[in-house]
């Protein structure tokens, strides 16, 4: 009889102790509902309120400004930017960018093999001229007059392509030399040369790069690797 008894107990004593673990799992269920649903709707509400208000969007990634030129950085007031690329080897042409502007290039087809040259006014940066000399078998001469022709206060910007000394003398040489150039007189077969001067220049130019044509460390078979150079010119003021 009794344990029969305790039996008939232990029943409702199970029944209740699965009710109450019911019981806390809903509840239990209920408290997470409640806190997502809180979370969430607080977030959206974050979300709507920025784009409400025009909250602006992080960028991905920063954006770099761009120079005039695509030089590494901006010429401060009264200077203008350049970047004088030479050629490479006899197959990539030279390029002359001023102030934001191609003044030469292949894509222009106003370039050619020796010494391409553009004549810019100093003072307003306005483009005069520009021409290519033929330095290997070319007549001299006519870089003589161009370069005799050059009026005070003209920036000239230069670049090399190919062979630029072959057909160089001596009267040429000087007239560099005039524009405030330290290397013309050491200008050699296919040296390859970039230089900006300047009609009256007081001093040497502090714009101008030269490699010379060495087998033993040409970048290309018979043709030192291209020179580039980029800065800021100062403007004429006077």
């Amino acid at each position: 009889m009794e344990p029969q008894l305790a039996r008939m107990c232990q029943g409702p004593a199970r029944t209740l102790s699965g009710v109450i673990r019911a019981v806390l799992l809903l509840l239990t269920l209920l408290g997470t509902w409640f806190l997502m649903q809180t979370y969430f709707q607080h977030r959206w509400r974050a979300i709507s309120l920025r784009s409400w208000l025009g909250a602006p969007k992080k960028p991905s990634s920063e954006k770099l400004p761009r120079h005039k030129c695509g030089n590494q950085r901006s010429c401060p007031q009264n200077h203008f930017a350049f970047k004088i690329i030479s050629g490479a080897a006899n197959v990539v042409g030279p390029s002359i960018c001023f102030e934001d502007l191609v003044l030469m290039s292949s894509v222009k087809n106003n370039i050619g093999r020796g010494l391409n040259i553009a004549l810019v006014n100093g003072t307003t940066g306005k483009l005069l001229k520009t021409d290519a000399f033929d330095m290997y078998t070319g007549d001299v001469t006519k870089l003589q007059t161009f370069l005799q022709g050059i009026k005070r206060g003209t920036l000239v910007l230069t670049a090399s392509y190919d062979d630029a000394a072959t057909k160089m003398n001596d009267r040429v040489r000087a007239y560099f030399t005039e524009l405030g150039s330290s290397h013309v007189g050491t200008l050699g077969f296919r040296d390859n040369w970039v230089f900006l001067g300047a009609k009256g220049l007081m001093n040497k130019s502090p714009f101008e790069k030269h490699i010379k044509n060495d087998r033993e460390t040409n970048k290309y078979e018979g043709w030192p690797e291209l020179l580039e150079m980029e800065g800021c010119a100062p403007r004429k003021m006077d």
